[in-house]
């Protein structure tokens, strides 16, 4: 048996139990492992979901441009759909997001526009800006726009939900995920709390993001925005993926908090994941320590793979030169 493409490898990904950075925690706590995808993280389920969905609505047509905004993951999942199916590529990145990720989308095909971090969302030099310019400009191109695409939410419905409910034997209490586009952690967490409505819900945020206060208060506050380090979670935006009733709370994690746990996790674990991977588990296991009992059993979902941060969070004189090491 084999596969006629690489898209097609993307799902199943292995359900891992935490045993060392758990210690003092009352119930089971699984880590959902989706650097086993193909393009080594969870954006390869949304990204073919966005193809599929433009496809069928006649948005994309044969020998097409994808063009979207991203902090690398989700390119490296549209990425590899287009060279399954022949689009090209064009990718804009803010210049927070590491070098390995911008390489990683170069070696596959993709040309990468990097833009500055430092600038509001709707400044025509952020990357969402530059991405809906180029849309406009270039003919039969697609921008797919992860935050507002419900596509995004419904690859995680259909599929990452119901993988974690027979993984669990429907065993699950409590989902923890990072919050960025938010299809993620709403797209699981909508077709677990069907099975299962009193599912927790528990959504990692980082300092410099609008969504914690937001869900506490119903405001917007841009005092709340400012530059942060942590890649792929937190925004300075309310995407529509962000279903709020979804998310029964929010935890904020620091950079360094997220960094080390990020190093703990590959020394202790055998993980070698991503950055915001170290957010969702310290930020989840916060929330365990205080209220997860002995019969709970808590899934949190590890994005990424440790690749996309070799120049950052896994060198040390990086780590010494931001004071974490």
């Amino acid at each position: 048996m084999y596969l006629n493409n690489i898209v097609e490898a993307i799902g199943n990904t292995p359900l891992v139990k935490l045993n060392r950075v758990t210690d003092g925690i009352k119930g089971t706590v699984l880590a959902k492992v989706e650097y086993f995808n193909p393009g080594n993280s969870v954006k390869d389920r949304m990204a073919v979901k966005m193809i599929d969905d433009a496809e069928k609505a006649g948005l994309l047509k044969p020998g097409g441009t994808i063009i979207e905004g991203t902090s690398g993951n989700t390119g490296m999942g549209l990425a590899l759909t287009a060279i399954a199916r022949g689009y090209k590529c064009i990718f804009t990145m803010s210049d927070k997001q590491s070098k390995e990720k911008q390489d990683i989308l170069r070696a596959v095909g993709a040309e990468v526009i990097v833009c500055p971090t430092n600038v509001s969302a709707d400044d025509p030099r952020s990357y969402y800006s530059i991405a809906r310019k180029l849309n406009a400009e270039i003919p039969n191109s697609y921008y797919p726009n992860q935050y507002d695409n419900m596509s995004n939410s419904a690859a995680h419905y259909e599929t990452t939900g119901p993988e974690i409910w027979a993984q669990t034997e429907g065993r699950i209490t409590h989902l923890a995920a990072g919050v960025g586009t938010g299809g993620t952690i709403c797209g699981t967490g909508k077709f677990l709390k069907e099975q299962n409505p009193a599912l927790v819900s528990v959504g990692l945020d980082t300092y410099g993001s609008v969504f914690k206060k937001y869900k506490e208060t119903g405001i917007f506050d841009e005092d709340e925005i400012y530059s942060y380090k942590t890649e792929g979670i937190g925004e300075d935006i309310l995407p529509k993926n962000v279903n709020f009733d979804l998310i029964d709370l929010f935890i904020k994690v620091t950079d360094q908090d997220a960094a080390l746990m990020t190093r703990r996790l590959a020394k202790e674990e055998g993980l070698f994941v991503g950055w915001s991977c170290g957010s969702a588990v310290h930020g989840a296991l916060e929330y365990a320590r205080e209220h997860l009992k002995a019969d709970d059993t808590m899934v949190i979902i590890l994005p990424d793979h440790g690749t996309r941060y070799l120049g950052k969070i896994y060198n040390d004189d990086w780590m010494r030169e931001q004071g974490w090491l």
